[in-house]
């Protein structure tokens, strides 16, 4: 390697990203431990100061990292995230095809906001609880000839404590912050079985049923974080290293992410859903679409537990309210600042253009959570009359590093002097000029191939690791073959999420997978059909309204031009 580049530079640059890949890939070093690599070996071999390789670890993504982690904090503190969960799966009944289609909603939607991992271990329990209510429900009402519950019980929906029935019991640890998709899970299971022979169930339609809703909460937690750029840490390291890189863009932001992955992430959530749906319970059109017809014992039942559930949260409190009235401030301020087809709000400081970014609005929203009240301190005088002495905000500092990845952040600022260095040492370029002569197969057929490589390579390597390394490869490919880089890099970063076919292709997958249910044949099966469908739609969503967004036909004047005389 060292002899094939032109320079001692380039080959120790080289030298330096083969090494961390390597890493990362095998985990041999913590994710994050690896990541501090570049901070060693750069300086080492001359490619970039010491001063400089630090400067890379803390970047915009940060800031940004740190205000989402605030409101992140206060909506699972508050338990406003159990609170939509259940008031969305309320909402679409309990018709099996239209619970689990609300679930994968709810699921979907908290994904957007907070991390994927976390989501899926808050949403989980609740599955569990009313998938085992059905199908006690069922066996009580055969039992009493579908006369009355007599004295029938609610196996319970301990959503803090874990799910605990007569066949497994689980003990749970909460997964702090924003662990997203890399690293292990910070969750342990143990499972106790009544028999060697496993988990037993009435009949197989209800063994189906209990895959299908454990697979429709992991796919769409995944599928969930595609659509907001800090819904997962591999949008927001495309967005950081996409903005470092083309400074004259200024085209990706969270507005407009969100109008290009939305349509995507619905579509395949939906197909998704009938996907699921048709593998292990059948595909009944008339069965799921009838009207007005009673409703059957067992759904009965199943809408009572999830009624109970949202009961027991009592009336929404002031904290809930504070947090959803910030939290609808931030998303209205990120999609407002630079909307496109309008002026946003940016353009109210016409003398700092560019200087204002989302991280701007999160760390906004982000302080006040530490200022505005969420319940007065009082204490009781020698008189015996009680005074307020000081006030609890709506997170505390204390809290807030408990959810802080600060893995994920060194993680990512790796990422960034990795990026860093290849550009100091010119690897960039000459990696870009290697593989200019793909120039000469069709774009479509180009993005398929990146696609299906980025698909394949999370499957078994973690998906912030994985964005991040292909990145400064992928950036100089657009370039060298006279591609619009959003061409390449939208699909790419779309497809490094879809990890669906392994139990540790993700932490979701892992959750959902400890609950006993599943077996890794059968989300293969499943997964292989999601990620088909995930590729599909991003091929079709490049063709269609995200090529019409973003203009992706010809090569961009913010994009750099590699000159024939650098060409090989």
């Amino acid at each position: 390697l060292y002899f094939s580049l032109p320079s001692p530079n380039e080959a120790e640059c080289a030298y330096t990203l083969f090494v961390v890949a390597i890493f990362w890939l095998t985990e041999a070093l913590p994710l994050s431990v690896t990541a501090l690599l570049p901070g060693l070996m750069f300086p080492l071999f001359g490619i970039m100061a010491s001063k400089n390789v630090a400067s890379a670890y803390f970047k915009d993504f940060h800031l940004l990292l740190i205000g989402v982690i605030c409101l992140a904090t206060s909506i699972e503190k508050w338990n406003l995230h159990k609170r939509i969960a259940l008031r969305m799966v309320m909402m679409v009944g309990v018709n099996p095809a239209w619970l689990t289609l609300g679930f994968m909603s709810s699921t979907a939607f908290l994904s957007m906001w907070l991390s994927n991992t976390s989501t899926a271990a808050m949403v989980m329990p609740i599955v569990e609880a009313v998938a085992q209510q059905i199908i006690s429900a069922e066996a009580e009402v055969e039992a009493t000839q579908m006369t009355h519950f007599s004295g029938s019980t609610n196996h319970g929906l301990e959503i803090d404590e874990g799910v605990e029935t007569n066949e497994r019991k689980e003990k749970t640890i909460p997964v702090p912050g924003y662990s997203n998709d890399a690293g292990k899970i910070s969750r342990k299971t143990e499972l106790e079985k009544n028999s060697g022979t496993g988990t037993k169930y009435r009949t197989e339609r209800d063994h189906m049923m209990c895959k299908l809703m454990c697979l429709c909460i992991a796919y769409s937690s995944t599928i969930g974080g595609l659509t907001t750029i800090t819904g997962t840490s591999t949008n927001l390291i495309f967005a950081e290293h996409f903005n470092t890189r083309y400074p004259d863009c200024h085209c990706i932001n969270f507005g407009s992410w969100f109008m290009l992955s939305f349509p995507a992430a619905i579509i395949i959530l939906l197909l998704s859903w009938i996907w699921l749906h048709w593998l292990f319970l059948g595909f009944n059109f008339k069965e799921m679409f009838k009207c007005g017809k009673t409703k059957t014992a067992k759904q009965k039942a199943c809408a009572e537990v999830i009624k109970q559930e949202y009961q027991k949260l009592g009336p929404m409190r002031y904290q809930e309210i504070v947090t959803l009235v910030l939290f609808t401030v931030m998303a209205l301020l990120w999609f407002s600042r630079d909307p496109g087809f309008v002026s946003g709000w940016s353009a109210l400081f016409p003398e700092y253009p560019g200087f204002a970014t989302d991280s701007t609005v999160a760390l906004l929203i982000g302080i006040l959570f530490f200022l505005i009240p969420a319940k007065r301190l009082t204490k009781t005088t020698p008189t015996g009359e009680i005074v307020a002495f000081d006030y609890s905000p709506l997170i505390t500092w204390k809290e807030f590093q408990s959810f802080m990845p600060w893995d994920i952040a060194i993680l990512v600022g790796g990422g960034f002097a990795l990026a860093d260095g290849c550009e100091e040492s010119g690897l960039s370029k000459w990696i870009g000029n290697k593989l200019s002569p793909l120039g000469s197969l069709p774009v479509w057929l180009i993005i398929l191939i990146s696609s299906l490589l980025v698909t394949s390579i999370t499957e078994v390597a973690s998906n912030p690791a994985t964005i991040t390394l292909l990145l400064p490869i992928l950036s100089p490919l657009a370039e060298a073959i006279q591609v619009n880089p959003l061409y390449i890099l939208i699909p790419s970063t779309l497809c490094t999420s879809f990890a669906f076919l392994l139990p540790v292709a993700n932490p979701p997958n892992a959750i959902v997978f400890s609950y006993g249910h599943l077996k890794v044949i059968d989300m293969v099966k499943a997964g292989l059909g999601v990620n088909i469908v995930g590729v599909a739609v991003v091929m079709l969503g490049m063709s269609t309204w995200i090529g019409a967004i973003f203009d992706l036909s010809t090569y961009p004047s913010w994009a750099p031009t590699i000159s024939n005389e650098t060409m090989p």
